[in-house]
């Protein structure tokens, strides 16, 4: 299955940009009456018949529309302190698009070692990572937030902070409950501060652990989003 990104698409025609022209004509060799999919990154999953097969702009023609694919009754979303090597921070985002993740909102904490991102970079690999794994939803990515900002502000759901120290703290997973909405704190190498994790609880976060392995921070965004994943399924 060719899967493209089409986020302007509208009506029952459709013209790819160069981009994905390219790719679809002189890559992947498709010709007039090849079918291919397209998705919005809104929950729209398309059927298109090539109808020219132009390497600059090839046209399509919809033949069938599904529209809220793969909608889910709950959302997952991350706050994480991007890493020092962006490549871990990628490939957290990567494999959380595949597992599934509404939103992710990169967090500028005390600790952080990385105090700026490449946001358009992370937009590319994350709808890359929508196509290969069947989505039809992008989740949201956010600009670069301070820590104080984002606990002040309003969520409609259950909202935790994952953390190391020495205290015992339920596990993620004991605490979820299915069907809901999740927002998780996920701090930088050198974790949240004691004032940030003090802030973070005053404001309705639940302090959680992800297990007795002490994690790097992409891991434990991903361990996050999959115990979340997980439990919704099952319950």
């Amino acid at each position: 299955m060719q899967i493209f990104y089409t986020p302007d698409i509208s009506g029952n025609t459709y013209t790819l940009g160069e981009t994905e022209s390219k790719h679809c004509i002189r890559v992947l060799r498709l010709e007039k009456g090849d079918e291919i999919t397209l998705v919005n990154g809104r929950g729209g999953f398309f059927t298109a018949e090539i109808t020219d097969p132009n390497p600059k702009r090839c046209s399509v023609n919809v033949v069938k529309s599904v529209q809220d694919f793969g909608l889910r009754n709950f959302q997952v979303h991350v706050a994480i302190a991007p890493t020092k090597n962006m490549e871990r921070i990628e490939w957290f985002l990567e494999k959380a698009i595949e597992i599934g993740i509404n939103r992710v909102t990169p967090l500028l904490c005390q600790h952080s070692e990385r105090k700026e991102i490449k946001h358009d970079r992370l937009e590319k690999v994350m709808v890359s990572a929508m196509k290969q794994s069947l989505k039809a939803y992008l989740p949201q990515l956010d600009q670069l937030t301070k820590f104080n900002d984002l606990i002040r502000m309003p969520f409609d759901g259950q909202k935790f902070i994952a953390y190391c120290d020495d205290q015992h703290r339920d596990l993620l997973k004991n605490l979820v409950v299915p069907n809901q909405n999740y927002l998780i704190l996920i701090g930088p190498e050198g974790d949240f501060s004691a004032d940030e994790i003090e802030m973070a609880i005053k404001a309705g976060f639940q302090p959680v652990s992800l297990g007795e392995s002490r994690l790097r921070t992409e891991t434990a965004g991903l361990v996050a989003c999959h115990t979340l994943n997980l439990l919704n399924q099952s319950g």
